[in-house]
């Protein structure tokens, strides 16, 4: 089968109608806005992903190199997944194996001038709080120092937020982190903190990303919520309203705010601006489906949303907004496409994932 080409620029008018497979997704997702590329050739200095290994570091990285092909940019991790090395380099990104919790190691990787931070720990940490709190304090402590004279662009959480009345907007960056319940929230705290402080004592250029829900079509809310509704699952509708933002969307905010970097770093919200109704995505996608959608519980008065203004004013909008991204989850899982297996766990309220 002939692969479906994706286009060098990324513009809302040219939008797949679905993706073969995961290779023309990916394809797809690292493709640039002209915003990105502007941004990126006027950036001094070459870029370095602390972390690539994830979900979303892949795509970022090969974005980088489309958008600015005579950087280098380097992708750091501890690259557990056999062949991720192979696979990147091929792509003309620069890989170095190292855990983020060797200072020595950090202290050897080359001194770019852009740093973005996507280590931590979310899920599965029960019997290991130590490590969590380790990786999500230490780490950052041990990179705010070695990049004192970069600029560094570090991943964080809504996590830390209060929830509110989806009704009122969103929390916006006004608000103070706050310890919620669970420790994954309260150690991301600390993650800010620490960050925070190292930009204060060196000078350090930075912006903490407070990050909301990005999705592709094999892991995040809209995934989860078309699988339940396909499957004939209720739906749960405590948690009743969600941010969501196209995981390339995402890709080029975080790319893009290494030219917004403040000293002493500051957080910024990112995420997409709608506050998009659970309800109202499950039964898209049971139309989708040719299937009456099942529901558990009621909305309740709060939920975790936030109010993505700030950078969305600086940024513009996502380029891909709700209604293709239902298309393209739909037509995936209901083909059987594979999935990560990853739940993002939206619907829990407990804070311990």
């Amino acid at each position: 089968m002939t692969r479906p080409t994706v286009p060098q620029i990324l513009t809302a008018s040219n939008l797949p109608d679905h993706f073969v497979d995961v290779d023309h997704l990916e394809d797809f997702m690292s493709v640039p806005t002209q915003g990105v590329v502007d941004d990126l050739n006027t950036l001094d200095g070459d870029i370095m992903i602390l972390g690539v290994g994830g979900k979303i570091g892949v795509t970022m990285a090969r974005m980088a190199k489309k958008a600015a092909p005579q950087k280098r940019v380097i992708g750091v991790s501890r690259f557990s997944e056999e062949g991720l090395q192979e696979r990147l380099n091929g792509w003309g990104i620069e890989t170095i194996a190292c855990d983020l919790l060797d200072r020595d190691a950090v202290n050897a990787l080359p001194k770019v001038a852009n740093v973005i931070y996507m280590a931590g720990l979310k899920f599965d940490y029960r019997g290991r709080e130590d490590f969590l709190w380790a990786m999500n304090t230490i780490a950052p402590q041990i990179t705010a120092e070695a990049f004192r004279n970069s600029r560094i662009v570090s991943f964080s959480t809504i996590h830390v937020y209060p929830w509110s009345n989806p009704l009122h907007g969103g929390v916006t960056e006004r608000t103070l982190p706050m310890a919620r319940p669970g420790e994954y929230a309260n150690s991301v705290v600390g993650r800010e903190r620490t960050f925070e402080h190292y930009s204060k004592k060196y000078g350090t250029p930075g912006r903490i990303m407070r990050f909301v829900y990005a999705i592709d079509p094999r892991y995040g809310v809209m995934q989860e919520v078309a699988s339940w509704v396909l499957a004939g699952q209720p739906v749960p509708l405590a948690t009743s309203h969600v941010n969501i933002m196209w995981q390339g969307d995402a890709n080029s905010q975080f790319l893009r705010m290494l030219g917004q970097c403040e000293s002493p770093a500051t957080p910024i919200n990112v995420g997409g601006p709608e506050a998009l109704s659970i309800r109202y995505l499950a039964n898209r996608f049971g139309q989708a489906f040719g299937i009456e959608p099942k529901f558990v519980n009621e909305e309740a008065d709060s939920c975790l949303l936030v109010n993505c203004d700030k950078a969305n004013g600086i940024f513009g909008n996502p380029v891909v907004s709700i209604d293709p991204m239902i298309r393209w989850v739909a037509e995936w899982v209901k083909s059987g496409k594979p999935t990560h297996g990853k739940p993002s766990k939206f619907e829990v309220r407990s804070g311990e994932f």
